[in-house]
């Protein structure tokens, strides 16, 4: 048999799945910015984890930390905003009035309400780039025991899925994970803004445990929400990708419960010391950290230098 026949059934299968993705984009984003090709994200994405696991310890190595505080206190506020238009769009885009919460397909026409709900989507995409740099705020800071896989694989991952989103699911049913996403984080980049406001502040901050609780309740209802589409026979939604959808909730509940279980449950039944005021008010300059392997040591870390986990 000659090469060429061998390679056909190769070359056919390649053909295919090449053919689906370029068949299948939206023609409607893909001249959006980052959003036409995924090379340069990729760049950005190579360039990220060369600084970061490579370049930045090691231009840091015999440098002094830098302190960032006002650079922190600027980057959450932003994050802030961000997230409430986030909000916003996607609740006005589709989720107050006109979407279906059991099986929403993806509305590839351009009506102003798909429109704007594409939108929202590529401002997802686009926080999750902007978020990069809470890892690099770990190098500069010389916080490199933060800049764990797990830590850089959801960083990195995160920008990849929003491409993806944009590119070819700019709508519907997954839609709603990046609603409830963006508003947990409003109140996430509040707590870590004013924790790094200083003691004055920190004593306000008794609340930090039940963010890890309402990320757990988030992944709750993403799961459902995205679960419920393969019992579904007629929708139009894609089922494997509610399906990625659901898997990556399933992890996250177990990682967040298990940080929760770690960092608050045992801690508290613990034969820990009693605190004073003094170490109650540095306990509340901490910002969640998202690692079980990590829980133990998430008391003893300020909070402007914890890991965005989401």
């Amino acid at each position: 048999m000659s090469p060429d026949v061998i390679s056909e059934p190769s070359n056919g299968i390649l053909d295919r799945v090449v053919k689906f993705f370029v068949e299948n984009q939206d023609e409607r984003t893909k001249e959006w910015f980052l959003s036409g090709s995924i090379t340069p994200l990729i760049m950005i994405l190579v360039t990220y984890l060369y600084f970061c696991l490579y370049a930045g310890p090691r231009y840091m190595a015999k440098r002094k930390p830098f302190k960032l505080e006002g650079v922190l206190i600027a980057y959450n506020a932003v994050q802030v905003v961000l997230s409430i238009v986030l909000v916003y769009e996607g609740i006005e885009g589709g989720w107050r009035k006109h979407y279906n919460y059991s099986c929403q397909p993806v509305d590839y026409s351009r009506n102003p309400v798909a429109m704007r709900m594409a939108r929202a989507v590529w401002m997802y995409y686009m926080c999750k780039v902007v978020e990069l740099l809470d890892t690099v705020f770990f190098v500069l800071r010389k916080k490199q025991n933060q800049v764990s896989f797990l830590h850089v694989y959801h960083h990195t991952l995160m920008p990849v899925c929003g491409f993806i989103g944009v590119k070819y699911f700019a709508g519907g049913h997954g839609t709603l994970l990046g609603v409830i996403n963006s508003f947990i984080h409003v109140c996430m980049y509040a707590y870590y803004m004013l924790a790094a406001m200083g003691p004055k502040v920190q004593k306000y901050l008794w609340w930090k445990r039940y963010l890890t609780v309402m990320q757990i309740v988030q992944f709750i209802i993403v799961f459902f929400h995205t679960v419920q589409v393969q019992f579904q026979p007629t929708c139009g939604y894609p089922k494997s990708i509610a399906a990625l959808l659901t898997l990556n909730a399933g992890l996250f509940i177990y990682m967040f419960s298990s940080f929760y279980v770690h960092s608050y449950i045992r801690k508290s039944n613990g034969a820990a010391p009693q605190r004073t005021a003094g170490k109650a008010g540095e306990e509340n300059n901490n910002q969640l950290e998202c690692k079980p392997k990590d829980a133990v040591e998430a008391n003893t870390r300020p909070a402007v230098e914890a890991k965005k986990a989401l």
